[in-house]
C-alpha cells in the first residue's frame, strides 16, 4: 500500500508557527526610535540653521528665525519690517516630532533674552554664539553654535554628543 505524501499537521502548524514569529520580529524592527527621531530633527533644524546664516549674507539682509504655533519660520528685514519667507526650505515648517518646548539661550546674558523665540542670522559671517534646546517626552536635544556659522547638535541640555 502507497503512502499519501503531503505534509502532516503538525508540520503546517510549526512552519505557520515560525513565520508568525518572523513577522512579529519584523514589525518590532520596522518601529521609529523617538529619540532618534528628535535627533533628527534637531540634526534637520541645524542644517536649516547654517543654510539661513548663509541667505542672509547672499541677501545681504538679516534673517530671523522665530517659533510659530506648532512650528517655527524665517522671516527676512525688508525695510523697516520683516517679511515671512515663502520659499520650501526657509518657510513656515511644522515639527515632524512633537516637543513639549523649544529653548534659545544666548551665552553671556544670564540666561535672559530680550527677544525669548527668536534667533538673528545677520549679514556678517560671524555671530553670537547660541543655543536652541528642543525638549520632548523622550529626552532633549540642544543646537549650539560658537558664532562661527556652523551648527552642532549635542545630546540633552547637558552637551553630550550623541
Amino acid at each position: 500500500m502507497k503512502r499519501a505524501q503531503g505534509f502532516t499537521l503538525l508540520e503546517v502548524l510549526v512552519v505557520l508557527a515560525i513565520g508568525g514569529l518572523l513577522v512579529g520580529l519584523a514589525s518590532l524592527t520596522l518601529t521609529r526610535n523617538p529619540r532618534s527621531d528628535l535627533l533628527e530633527q534637531a540634526q534637520r533644524l541645524a542644517l536649516v540653521f547654517e543654510t539661513a546664516g548663509d541667505e542672509a549674507q547672499l541677501r545681504n539682509a538679516p534673517i530671523m528665525w522665530e517659533l510659530v504655533n506648532g512650528g517655527y519660520r524665517f522671516d527676512v528685514r525688508t525695510g523697516n519690517h520683516w517679511t515671512p519667507i515663502t520659499d520650501s526650505l526657509l518657510g513656515t515648517q511644522r515639527w515632524q516630532v512633537p516637543l513639549s518646548g523649544v529653548a534659545i539661550r544666548h551665552p553671556g546674558d544670564g540666561g535672559a533674552d530680550g527677544n525669548a523665540g527668536t534667533l538673528f542670522f545677520g549679514t556678517e559671517s560671524i555671530s553670537r554664539p547660541a543655543t536652541v534646546t528642543l525638549y520632548s517626552d523622550v529626552g532633549a536635544m540642544t543646537i549650539r553654535t560658537d558664532g562661527s556659522g556652523r551648527f552642532d547638535v549635542v545630546d540633552g541640555a547637558a552637551g553630550v554628543q550623541p
